[in-house]
């Protein structure tokens, strides 16, 4: 690059940081784009809370957890961090942030269930539907009237599933895309009549659904068997939605709106404002680290961040990710796990100036050398992040949103923009050696080898500790782990105050006495807009703590208890169905991450080896929920899939410098040559572990206490993740290298002969 180039491309650089700056400040014209316009959780902005009434008889514990299920895949398509869970016997609440107009969500949502399968003709043959001129098929009737003729033939609670698939036609073997449905023993039972008597008609059978004709399908044959087909010119996407609003539509029960609210923010305005703080604090210490450490690279890396956090901001903005309290502690760590593919490519930039090389062959090796480390690293990280987003649901969407997008901006920054500037300051001049980095001879090799039992007991004592003590709570009564109200369910108590309080004197004088009577850490709160009503969200309280928290309402508030307080238990915001996709998704986002590590080294030993320390790590990390009782929330999965993304990175970077030795170096001493590339590695491993812990710390301490919940676990896994990397993951592979497989024997012989 000539000197002229690389001043015009600095200046590039600079104008495109300022204009991201600019645009994540004050917006750009009628794009938008401003920080302030990203849509908000409802922790941090509040939002639209309507509750349901079941029409009808009591429903049963299943079909109420069957509708709240359905019910969360539905409000997803408004935000990733909708809630919804039951109150009292025969209640369902639905909480949708970054909206406040309720009247426009429950047009938009409609009434839940009403999903009809009916006949073309009535009784007396009239038509219940038409097409009209645009081609669009319209109800003749109301659905009151087609429901008292007799005409509808199934309805949702009917359907037992239906899903996207293919289909081959046998004749041409053309393939099309088709909706799968699936009924119930009694919907079978109804469709087989059904399908009997529109094809001796000659008719169809139209789908309705939420004043809506979604499908109107012409029956070819009598279908006994309860598995049906939907055919048509569709694409993959329209059966997909198409499937998605049959399943979501078929509510066992039927729901009547029974009021709506619109609810302020849970968090004040403390906890946003110090949590950035901190995020900036910790930005800068970043900043401060970097240059100190790798002088004109680091500036580079530096500027590079501060695009990375403009970029994150403004695309958060252009995708419509929800982002929450969780959302911004996962943004922060984002921006220390980001300095790591810095860190790998100037520890290499190290190597090659220790090895005598000159600035431009150094940087040239620098960046062609960890690349396939930054690559594999990420990519893994990418998967975990496609298959969450696949198979999870509710808050586990929304953070592989956040995740994969951070993964792809640091991936583009590192790769692209820290390059350019490097390369762009050498052009404009800066080529002395000694301010890109000072080199330092490569250290003696660390025994970690030797020391695998030691390291091995270690790491066992830490992960049973955590299922002992699971076992010992779990034996006294108190619950395996300490389980939020988002997971076990609660108590809401709705207070009207005969004043307005705010939610900062809410949280500072209020908050503190209710964590005293009931001994909930984590009460959450919501403020009912345009009223003096306060909704406070506990775990579930017994009869002596109810009085407890009304008489400090009544003593200290000056509450009226009869009149002013009202409680309700409520079920968890974190449906069994929501776990359990949590757990699927995660157990297929490990072994796809295994496969590809497998893949990529040609050793199922390495990919085993990473796994088995990614497992160690989570377990390691419950223990510290187990021993110190921290609340396991919303919070807890966030923390656990940011662990599952992060701690495989370092596993990686050594795995590949191991990798990348096998191929020139002598096997005769695979110990030696193991802890030379797990000690080559340590600073990097230090370097990162160091950057992105001090920005969970910093954190840790200004943030409140539900940040806190989220930081605490969250740094013991960042340093486990480290201690994993460094002194298991190698020790593991050797191991397994020297005692598993064909060339074990191979690999132990040769060893013992150089011994």
């Amino acid at each position: 690059m000539k000197k002229s180039k690389g001043i015009i491309t600095l200046i590039v650089i600079a104008a495109f940081m300022i204009l991201l700056g600019y645009t994540t400040i004050f917006g750009l014209g009628k794009f938008g784009g401003a920080a302030k316009n990203i849509n908000l959780g409802l922790d941090l902005e509040g939002g639209v809370s309507i509750t349901y009434q079941v029409k009808g008889d009591k429903p049963s514990d299943e079909d109420m957890s069957d509708t709240i299920y359905k019910l969360q895949r539905r409000v997803e398509q408004y935000s990733t961090e909708a809630q919804v869970y039951q109150e009292g016997d025969d209640r369902i609440s639905i909480e949708i942030p970054g909206v406040t107009d309720a009247n426009t969500i429950l047009d938009e949502l409609g009434q839940p269930g009403s999903l009809y399968f009916i006949r073309e003709k009535d009784t007396e043959g009239a038509a219940n539907y038409t097409v009209d001129s645009t081609g669009k098929y319209v109800l003749n009737k109301s659905i009151e009237e087609i429901e008292a003729d007799g005409s509808i033939l199934l309805t949702g609670s009917d359907v037992k599933s239906a899903s996207a698939g293919t289909q081959q036609d046998s004749t041409t073997s053309a393939t099309s895309n088709v909706v799968q449905l699936s009924f119930n023993k009694e919907g079978t039972e109804k469709f087989a009549e059904a399908t009997k008597a529109a094809k001796e008609a000659g008719e169809t059978i139209a789908i309705y659904y939420d004043g809506e004709l979604i499908s109107v399908p012409r029956v070819n044959a009598v279908i006994e068997d309860g598995q049906a087909v939907i055919e048509g010119s569709m694409t993959y996407e329209e059966a997909d939605n198409l499937a998605s609003t049959i399943r979501i539509g078929g509510l066992n029960v039927e729901l009547q709106e029974l009021r709506s609210n619109v609810v302020g923010a849970q968090l004040g305005e403390e906890a946003v404002s110090t949590s950035l703080k901190a995020g900036a604090i910790g930005l800068a210490v970043v900043f401060i680290f970097m240059i100190a450490v790798y002088l004109i690279p680091g500036l580079a890396s530096s500027l590079a961040l501060l695009i990375y956090t403009e970029l994150i901001l403004v695309l958060l903005n252009a995708f419509d990710i929800t982002l929450t309290l969780p959302g911004i502690a996962g943004i922060i760590l984002g921006i220390g796990m980001a300095v790591d593919a810095n860190v790998i490519i100037f520890a290499r930039v190290k190597e090659e100036l220790t090895a005598g090389k000159t600035v431009k062959s150094a940087l040239h090796a620098g960046f062609h050398k960890a690349m396939s480390a930054i690559l594999d690293g990420n990519i893994t990280t990418l998967i975990a992040a496609a298959v969450l987003w696949l198979k999870g649901s509710g808050t586990v969407r929304g953070f592989a949103q956040t995740l994969a997008l951070g993964v792809v901006v640091s991936m583009f920054t590192a790769l692209v923009i820290t390059r350019l500037i490097i390369y762009s300051l050498y052009a404009a001049g800066i080529r002395n050696a000694k301010v890109y980095g000072r080199p330092k001879p490569a250290r003696k090799p660390i025994d970690f080898i030797g020391k695998r039992k030691v390291f091995f007991i270690v790491s066992i004592i830490m992960c049973l500790s955590g299922l002992v003590f699971m076992g010992i709570h779990a034996g006294k009564g108190d619950g395996a782990l300490n389980y939020s109200m988002e997971f076990k369910g609660g108590t809401a108590t709705t207070v009207t105050f005969d004043k307005e309080y705010t939610l900062n004197e809410i949280d500072s004088q209020i908050v503190p006495k209710l964590e005293d009577v009931t001994g909930d850490k984590n009460v959450q709160v919501q403020k009912v807009e345009g009223t003096n009503q306060v909704i406070f969200k506990t775990q579930t309280l017994s009869l002596d703590k109810r009085e407890a928290f009304n008489q400090v309402m009544t003593e200290e508030f000056g509450v009226n208890e009869a009149e002013g307080i009202t409680s309700e238990n409520i079920s968890s915001t974190v449906s069994s169905e929501m776990r359990t996709d949590a757990v699927i998704a995660v157990v297929i986002a490990t072994i796809c991450m295994l496969l590809y590590i497998w893949f990529r080294f040609k050793d199922i030993r390495f990919a085993t080896s990473a796994v088995l320390a990614l497992i160690h790590d989570v377990l390691v990390v419950l223990a510290v929920y187990a021993i110190g009782r921290v609340s396991v929330g919303n919070t807890f999965i966030a923390c656990m899939l940011t662990i599952v993304g992060y701690s495989i990175n370092a596993t990686i970077v050594i795995f590949d410098r191991i990798r990348e030795e096998l191929k020139t170096q002598r096997k005769d001493d695979l110990a030696l040559l193991v802890n030379r590339c797990i000690t080559a590695t340590l600073t990097r491993s230090i370097y990162t572990t160091f950057t992105t812990f001090v920005m969970v710390a910093i954190l840790y301490v200004m943030g409140v206490s539900s940040i806190k919940e989220f930081a605490l676990p969250l740094m013991v896994g960042i340093g486990c993740g480290a201690y994993t990397s460094v002194c298991l993951t190698g020790s593991l592979w050797y191991v397994m290298k020297t005692r598993i497989g064909k060339k074990a024997d191979v690999v132990s012989k040769k060893a013992g002969k150089k011994k």
